[in-house]
């Protein structure tokens, strides 16, 4: 039976939600501030958090940006807002769906059943990828270099999947922009310059041995050239 950790501090909403999943099956923990939901996350043993942004403490944008340092479980964010750039904010720091209150009970289960489906999938295809002594576990949503953890965002994690899944492969602007962005994205290709830019940051700029390469040009690599 799935374990599913409620963080909102709306108590009426969470009381209504609780009900409802438990009436599905699943079991249910609540928290009605972001650290008491961080600390309740961090112990382990549920299988999907819903969390809401606006909380007291620490908000849910900060408890996400925790969680993914070390876990890639499964997060749907609540939140009265519905800004585009809110939502881009909590998908890019990790966030596996988002949805905007009011909800209906019904959308809610069946963003549920969708990102705990993924996240078994994920679980069965568990792969380590690797480049020198870069690595990156798929099913932790984890990076590290030299022994070293390293946190990204959600799209520097998917765009480092992506440049290690090609590793070696001179991979144009063009290519990353619809792999890691994806074909419906209307913005500009320098977006992944950006991107680019800041997974060297992280990854690169601390080590002698320099493993993401710009082709000028074309656009970019991964590869050891040690």
């Amino acid at each position: 039976m799935p374990r599913i950790l409620l963080v909102e501090d709306e108590e009426k909403l969470a009381r209504f939600v609780e009900l409802e999943l438990k009436h599905e099956g699943y079991e249910v923990e609540k928290a009605f501030d972001g650290r008491s939901g961080l600390e309740m996350a961090e112990t382990g043993g549920f299988d999907l958090l819903l969390l809401d942004i606006m909380l007291p403490g620490i908000n849910g944008l900060e408890v996400l940006r925790r969680i993914r340092k070390a876990s890639s479980l499964p997060v749907i964010m609540l939140t009265a807002r519905d800004a585009v750039m809110d939502k881009v904010t909590g998908l890019d720091m990790g966030a596996d769906d988002y949805i905007t209150k009011p909800f209906s009970i019904e959308e809610l289960l069946a963003r549920i059943r969708v990102a705990l489906r993924k996240s078994t999938v994920k679980a069965e295809e568990s792969t380590i990828l690797s480049c020198a002594d870069l690595s990156l576990d798929t099913a932790r949503h984890r990076v590290t270099r030299d022994d070293h953890e390293i946190e990204l965002t959600g799209r520097e994690f998917a765009l480092l999947q992506y440049f290690l899944e090609n590793k070696t492969h001179v991979l144009s602007r063009e290519q990353i922009l619809t792999q890691v962005w994806g074909y419906q994205y209307m913005g500009e290709t320098n977006v992944v310059d950006v991107y680019v830019r800041y997974l060297r940051n992280k990854i690169d700029d601390s080590y002698e041995t320099k493993l993401l390469h710009t082709i000028r040009g074309v656009g970019y690599v991964l590869r050891d050239d040690a």
